[in-house]
């Protein structure tokens, strides 16, 4: 019965955290096709929004905490909960992109590609310092219309952000004097 609870807790924040973050994702759609969000102020949006969903990890742990370890957790118990809610969100994100990728941003690569080959023209000293840079694009585009490559590399982007969340999360929700858990009074 408790495993169920854990393990309903662990379900529920993940979804929900995934949930948040490709909604997110569909969200800034429009304003990556309007040209709002662009490859500079793109990657700060997408960081954001991957920080307010997996926020959702540390009330997971604490409900896990509250509901299934009485009200205390090690680092470790924190890390395990923190860590599966993670890994839930981050394949919903990496789920999200391909459909993404596949129907609203076809043209995603192909803009990628031009802004860091105008990037490197501006940037090169010299003719061969651009067509290696023209080079290195064009095998990143190949590389990355393999949905298996891509869909590990998306994996890749939000995975560090969901440990980083989880190791801060897991470290103070250990310290049952934070955000206790509200005592049943009878």
């Amino acid at each position: 019965m408790k495993n169920k609870i854990m393990r309903k807790i662990i379900i529920t924040y993940g979804l929900i955290s995934g949930a948040i973050v490709a909604g997110l994702m569909f969200a800034t759609m429009p304003f990556w096709k309007s040209g709002v969000l662009n490859f500079k102020n793109g990657e700060a949006v997408g960081y954001t929004t991957m920080v307010i969903a997996l926020s959702l990890i540390f009330f997971g742990i604490k409900s896990c905490r509250d509901n299934f370890f009485q009200g205390t957790i090690t680092f470790g118990q924190g890390v395990k909960v923190g860590l599966l809610i993670t890994l839930i969100a981050a394949v919903m994100y990496a789920l999200a992109w391909e459909v993404c990728y596949n129907t609203v941003a076809t043209d995603f690569i192909d803009k990628m590609s031009e802004h860091y080959i105008s990037e490197a023209k501006t940037k090169a000293a010299s003719p061969a310092e651009v067509e290696a840079a023209v080079a290195e694009m064009e095998d990143f585009k190949q590389w990355y219309s393999n949905p298996f490559l891509r869909f590990g590399m998306t994996l890749t982007e939000i995975l560090p952000v969901g440990v980083i969340i989880t190791l801060i999360s897991a470290m103070l929700l250990r310290n049952k004097q934070v955000l206790p858990a509200l005592q049943n009074s009878r």
